[in-house]
């Protein structure tokens, strides 16, 4: 695997090498032990999430709260999404800027997201199924998030603003001003 920083400390891109030949392709798409060597991060992943939507579809932005924070590991194995971390580290040099990779069936790449960041994506495929390992097990008292469309973040979710969806209860998250502590 090759691992690729991004300008957000601690988010990453993973490209798998992949091996292909006349009956199609392998890689393989977790090792713990790769992972930690290739990161330094000994992450113990402890639940699988996937999801389907449809285009236009907006899935965030989700984060769980304090101790039950989650770093997140996350691919696309049907369609393509904007995938979008952003950093609520506070003291971090980064803190409220964002970062965007395009995650596909076709490149297989994998976006790994540290505690402390919330996460969300855009469908801009007719369907994509996205999957995520988590670090750490939901829990529906610490679920929180901001607003997709926080004019602070500023956002460009390659998408117009009458062709997103979005769930009445991301709808009502607060912007980054307006957020309560997050405990990261």
């Amino acid at each position: 695997m090759t691992i690729i920083p991004t300008p957000l400390e601690g988010c990453l891109l993973i490209k798998p090498r992949i091996f292909n030949d006349d009956r199609g392709y392998f890689f393989e798409s977790f090792n713990q032990q790769r992972f930690a060597d290739a990161t330094g991060f000994n992450v113990n992943f402890v639940q699988d999430n996937q999801s389907y939507s449809t285009k236009g579809v907006l899935r965030g932005l989700h984060l769980q709260k304090g101790r039950f924070s989650q770093a997140k590991l996350v691919r696309v194995t049907k369609g393509e999404v904007l995938d979008v971390a952003v950093d609520l580290r506070k003291g971090s040099a980064t803190y409220g800027q964002y970062y965007g990779v395009h995650l596909t069936e076709q490149n297989n790449e994998q976006f790994f997201i540290p505690r402390g960041f919330a996460h969300g994506f855009t469908v801009l495929s007719d369907e994509a199924v996205f999957q995520y390992k988590c670090d750490n097990y939901y829990n529906k008292e610490s679920e929180s998030g901001l607003h997709y469309a926080d004019p602070d973040l500023n956002i460009d979710w390659q998408l117009s603003g009458s062709d997103v969806l979005v769930s009445d209860k991301d709808l009502e998250l607060p912007f980054l001003k307006d957020a309560p502590d997050f405990g990261f």
